[in-house]
């Protein structure tokens, strides 16, 4: 299903006419409504005539989360505060959020880009979705939750936590669709095994997981344990939030909504372009948001892009699955490490879970690398040789996929703590020394 064919379908050169369009409209708004970008556009010579196809999107200078932060909370706005109707923050822990301004034109964007999203996963009016993304500043609960509505279905919103009611409500009032990190829909399966009512009785098909990254490995795992078919729903706090992107019935490639949102993939040092389909830092230009419109934002996200047609018709341009992010990344022993890399092997192995954590620390001046993950019940034993053979196999692959052997330490099933938002699963200990 298609919720919006000519967008979805539009032939790659009138794509970029109308995004060529939109740009100069957007450049001119923050131009003469947003002072930083008008002294940063300055002192690169640079003038809203400057911009006159979307190929000239590369004049312009790029926006980082520091120049959110440096000025917070309203100094990014193209709109007067009497035009914003919402505001959203970023789910940060430490110092000033990240804060988004929106107008009621960019929450109807916001609706409209989400029911794409949710249609492409086969959902409609007819259907029940529960949405389990925290509510409040975060935009993951109100971004799902209009997107449900914009497409007629009923919402449940639940917001994150209270398992024992999220698993009663999901099966009483026959949710069919579940909204939430994936890291949270795992913990929310094995509440539902828990639970003791028969899987059968519930009528869930259809996952929306975004928010943090997450592989092929943890897709089947949550497929097998919930019976459903996982998508990847994708979005940025900055951007708009979900619904910049989402995965079709095919999943392969997640399709951003490019006349909504213009991407770019840059080296993540250089910041210049990198050639079509290679790996690179993806980059993102709002070309129709009227609150905080942001030009050239770094995402720090590691991914490629295809602009080939997808076997669903759609033509919109498909991101890769996101290697990490470029902060994420762990330099240990002098060697790159991503989360994710760590996941993608834990999910090979069928004795594991994929609840793990990764330990870094400095000691004597030398990187240290444990990576503790919890053993499946079925497999959990106190028999020393079968331990130690499980721990090399381990410690074994992962040495040929990161280049790096860590100390791998198998726990007892459900010791790792669950997150009932973004999964923590990096503690690294050389910060404080």
């Amino acid at each position: 299903m298609i919720w919006n064919e000519t967008m979805e379908c539009m032939s790659r050169e009138d794509m970029r006419k109308l995004q060529g369009i939109r740009l100069k409209k957007t450049v001119e708004r923050v131009y003469h409504n947003c002072e930083p970008y008008r002294k940063r556009m300055q002192e690169k010579g640079i003038t809203p005539t400057d911009i006159q196809t979307i190929d000239d999107i590369v004049k312009l200078p790029f926006t980082s989360k520091k120049d959110l932060r440096d000025y917070y909370p309203f100094g990014l706005l193209s709109s007067p505060m009497s035009e914003i109707v919402r505001l959203q923050a970023s789910s940060g822990t430490t110092g000033k959020p990240i804060v988004v301004g929106y107008t009621r034109n960019d929450l109807n964007i916001w609706g409209e880009v989400g029911a794409r999203c949710f249609t492409a996963y086969g959902l409609g009016k007819n259907d029940v979705v529960q949405v389990s993304y925290g509510y409040g500043l975060f935009t993951g609960g109100l971004g799902a939750h209009g997107a449900v509505e914009t497409i007629g279905g009923a919402v449940i919103p639940m917001s994150s936590g209270n398992t024992e009611k999220q698993i009663m409500l999901m099966h009483d009032f026959g949710a069919v669709g579940l909204a939430c990190t994936p890291s949270y829909a795992l913990y929310l399966a094995d509440a539902l095994l828990d639970s003791g009512i028969p899987r059968e009785e519930f009528k869930l098909k259809v996952g929306a997981f975004g928010a943090e990254p997450w592989t092929e490995g943890m897709r089947k795992e949550l497929e097998e344990k919930l019976g459903i078919k996982a998508y990847d729903l994708y979005g940025l706090t900055e951007i708009i939030g979900p619904g910049v992107g989402h995965e079709c019935q095919h999943q392969n490639g997640t399709h951003l909504c490019e006349d909504h949102f213009y991407p770019e993939i840059v080296h993540p040092e250089t910041g210049e372009p990198v050639p079509p389909g290679e790996m690179g830092e993806l980059v993102f230009s709002t070309i129709t948001k009227d609150g905080m419109p942001l030009l050239r934002f770094r995402t720090r996200d590691l991914t490629s892009l295809d602009y080939s047609v997808c076997t669903c018709g759609r033509t919109s341009v498909r991101m890769g699955r996101i290697l990490g992010r470029c902060d994420d990344m762990l330099i240990i022993r002098g060697v790159n490490v991503f989360p994710s890399q760590v996941e993608s092997v834990i999910c090979e192995i069928p004795q594991l879970e994929p609840h793990y954590l990764l330990i870094v620390d400095r000691i004597n001046n030398l990187d240290t690398f444990e990576v503790q993950v919890e053993m499946k019940e079925d497999f959990y034993s106190d028999e020393v040789s079968k331990m130690l053979d499980l721990r090399k196999q381990i410690a074994h692959r992962l040495q040929n996929v990161l280049g790096i052997s860590p100390d791998v330490k198998l726990v007892e099933p459900r010791s790792i703590e669950r997150s009932q938002g973004k999964a923590k699963r990096v503690i690294d200990k050389r910060i404080f020394k």
